[in-house]
C-alpha cells in the first residue's frame, strides 16, 4: 500500500480530493528518544548526525494523514526495540525539501543506512519479518 504525495501544501488523497497541510515543527521530539524508540528528525543535519552516529539507521519517511504508515508505525517501533538499528522518523510534510532529496514521491518510504552509506529503498506497506530480515543483514554485517 502506498499514499502519493506531491510537494507541496496541497497533497492528493484520491479521487480528485486535495488536503491543505500546514508543516508543524517536530524539532521537541528530536533526540529524547531512547535507543531502542525511534528518533523524530527535523532536517537534514539532523539525520546526517544520527546517520554518522549510528551503524545501522532505518529511516522511515511518513505523513500522520497516510494510513499505510499509520500500520507501519506498531512495525518500525518494535523493529527499533528489537533489532540493532536506530529508527528515524521524518515527517514528510515538516521535511518536503529532506523528503525529495531521498527521491521520496509516495509514503511510506523506508530508507536504510549503514555505515553512514544509503543501502537501501523500499516504498510502500512492507511486513515485519521483511524489514527485520533487511535490517539484520546490514547489523550482522558490521
Amino acid at each position: 500500500m502506498l499514499c502519493n504525495i506531491v510537494f507541496s501544501t496541497q497533497y492528493l488523497i484520491g479521487a480528485g480530493a486535495y488536503v491543505l497541510v500546514m508543516a508543524t515543527d517536530t524539532a521537541s521530539d528530536t533526540g529524547t528518544a531512547t535507543a531502542n524508540e525511534p528518533i523524530y528528525v527535523d532536517g537534514q543535519s539532523q539525520l546526517d548526525d544520527v546517520v554518522a552516529e549510528r551503524d545501522v539507521v532505518l529511516t522511515d519517511f511518513y505523513a500522520d494523514w497516510c494510513g499505510p504508515c499509520q500500520m507501519l508505525e506498531p512495525i518500525v517501533e518494535t523493529l527499533a526495540a528489537e533489532t540493532g538499528a536506530t529508527v528515524a522518523k521524518v515527517d514528510v510534510d515538516a521535511n518536503q525539501q529532506l523528503a525529495a532529496s531521498y527521491g521520496v514521491r509516495g509514503v511510506p518510504t523506508l530508507v536504510l543506512f549503514a555505515g553512514g552509506e544509503q543501502v537501501e529503498k523500499v516504498v510502500g506497506l512492507q511486513g515485519e519479518d521483511q524489514l527485520r530480515t533487511l535490517i539484520e543483514t546490514y547489523v550482522e554485517s558490521r
